[in-house]
């Protein structure tokens, strides 16, 4: 029965899912739990901690497929997406001993870890992803130095503009030029490709 979902599509699989049909999800998760596994790693080293968090995200995929925007249908986006949400807020919550992060529940979740896309954004799949990986890491490598650290601080390490400038010891309008001039120049990189 389980080869029934082998030959549906990304989009039919979350249809299926939001009916809570568990096989649908279990080749969901076939699919997508190596890479997302790989994007949690890399922000949350800890083994034990990764794979707790590749748990929650298919967790959250189950309890809160109705959330998702069919009308954009961006499966591959909101997976990866919603992996490195939920992956930071671990990372930040880690890091804050002061407990200043706001309390972890449905609302919370809904609001800061779910991703919410602009109806016009273009649709990413998985194997267009895979083929222009080499684009985006050459485009990645002509970035300065400065502009990768920026960048990885921001995305991997869940630092806030305010963050990185305290981090960094300089003002807060230098760390945002840095991060906008970073995506330009990583979007022009990638535009002339």
């Amino acid at each position: 029965m389980l080869t029934k979902f082998k030959g549906l599509s990304d989009l039919e699989l979350m249809h299926e899912i939001s009916q809570f049909e568990s096989r649908a999800l279990e080749e969901l998760y076939d699919r997508y739990s190596s890479l997302l596994y790989t994007i949690i790693k890399k922000i949350s080293p800890d083994q034990a901690t990764a794979e707790q968090i590749l748990i929650e995200v298919f967790v959250m995929v189950w309890r809160k497929a109705d959330k998702f925007n069919f009308s954009i249908g961006n499966i591959y986006a909101w997976l990866v997406t919603l992996a490195r949400n939920r992956a930071v807020d671990a990372l930040r919550r880690e890091r804050e001993s002061n407990n200043t992060i706001q309390f972890y529940d449905d609302d919370y979740e809904d609001y800061f870890i779910l991703p919410t896309f602009p109806k016009d954004m273009d649709n990413l799949d998985f194997n267009t992803a895979f083929t222009i990986k080499p684009k985006i890491e050459k485009s990645l490598s002509k970035l300065t130095d400065t502009q990768k650290y920026v960048l990885h601080l921001a995305y991997y390490e869940g630092y806030t503009i305010d963050e990185i400038a305290d981090k960094l010891n300089v003002p807060i309008e230098t760390v945002r030029s840095k991060v906008m001039t970073a995506l330009q120049s990583l979007r022009d990189y990638l535009v002339k490709q």
